[in-house]
Formats: structure tokens, sequence, C-alpha cells
């Protein structure tokens, strides 16, 4: 089941958007402030945002460049082209003014998901080195090929979608529970620990950075 973060503090509107989404089969997560919208994506990876610009607390533009790997639907009142432009610059997958006809929210949330799923099958992710096919499903560190188990390449491939960005490990066990429904939070540990070990056994170094109490990144150069 998909996931959507609903990032409005318009409760009428949030609710309305909330009705429509679980009837379209989606689940929904809601925030109310920009503050609220940053502590929930610390604890939750949706799959797309809905983003209200007009938030108390962070405003939905001091939200939007904290986001990253998630296709954001600017949702907003302001219909200035300029305003449209900047955000479309800034990284929002699209943007829909208000009021809004529902089938046409409905119609451009089915767009980015066939987007972003399509961008997560095809292609390659890279970083110092490593390149992990994500057609083929195989990974390589400075041209040499690397055997993962199924865990350890759905661990990877998150972590390289979102080479900067420190997951916890609640969202890396929400992410990859669809392809290894058997992990669990205690054997979280010990996967990434395999998977570390074989990046550093043919890379010479660490590739994954452990964030004390919090969960796991990209480890730069």
């Amino acid at each position: 089941m998909k996931k959507i973060a609903v990032i409005d503090d318009d409760i009428y509107i949030g609710d309305m958007v909330e009705e429509i989404l679980k009837k379209e089969g989606y689940s929904v997560l809601r925030a109310y402030s920009g503050t609220e919208a940053v502590y929930l994506l610390k604890e939750h990876r949706p799959d797309l945002i809905l983003l209200d610009l007009m938030l108390p607390g962070l405003t939905g533009e001091q939200v939007l460049p904290l986001v990253q790997g998630i296709p954001v639907i600017v949702v907003s009142a302001k219909a200035d082209v300029a305003d449209k432009v900047k955000l479309l610059r800034d990284g929002a997958a699209d943007y829909i003014t208000k009021p809004f006809d529902t089938r046409e929210l409905l119609a451009r949330i089915d767009v980015q998901l066939r987007m972003a799923a399509s961008l997560g099958t095809c292609g390659s992710l890279t970083f110092g080195g490593l390149n992990l096919d994500t057609a083929r499903h195989s990974l390589s560190v400075n041209g040499q090929a690397i055997r993962l188990t199924r865990t350890e390449y759905a661990i990877l491939k998150l972590l390289l979608q979102n080479p900067k960005q420190v997951l916890t490990k609640s969202v890396l066990l929400d992410r990859i529970s669809t392809d290894t429904p058997d992990c669990t939070e205690s054997s979280l540990k010990i996967h990434v620990s395999n998977l570390r070990r074989k990046l550093r056994e043919t890379g010479g170094r660490d590739y994954i950075e452990s964030v004390w109490g919090i969960g796991y990144k990209m480890q730069e150069e």
C-alpha cells in the first residue's frame, strides 16, 4: 500500500484529501505544521508528499529542501507563475493550485508514483565506487562484483537513494518490509553489519555510517 503524507494546517482540506486518498487505497500520514512535518519525516518515509506552503512553524518553502528522494506535489493557493517556477526549480515534482478538482489531484499523484516506481526499477545508483544496477539487482565495487542477500540489497538501495540523509531504523524496516518481510529490528543490525563487511572487504573502506541511537547513512570519503 502506497503511503502519502498530507502536510497542511487546514483541517477541512486535509480531512477531505485524506478521505479521498483512503478510498483510492492509499495509506495517509498527517502533519499540521512545517515543524511537525520534519519530525514525521524522520520517523516515516512516505511514497509521496502533498505539501502546503503557508504552514505554521517552518513554511512549505523551508520544508521542501529537507525532503530527499520523495516526490513532492505542492498544493497551495499561491497561483503566481514565478512562485510555481521557483518551487519546481527548488525540487518540487509538481504544483497544483487551490481550489483543485480531486480528479486532477489523483491523476497527478498517480503520475508521480509511476515515475518514482520507474526510477526505482531502471538504471543504476552510484556512490564512491559503488554501482548498484537496479535493473539486474547486482552490485559492483570498483568494478568487482559483490553478491548480496535480498535484504542487504534492499538496505543498500534505500541508502543509495538517500545518500545524504540519515535513515532511522524504523524507516528502513518500513521501506524494505515489502521485499523482506522477515527482517526485524533485532536482525536489521546483523544485516547491516554483514553488508558493511562485504563493502569494506572489496572497497577498502567503510561505506555505511552508523549514527548512534538513530540509524544509518552513506559515509562520505
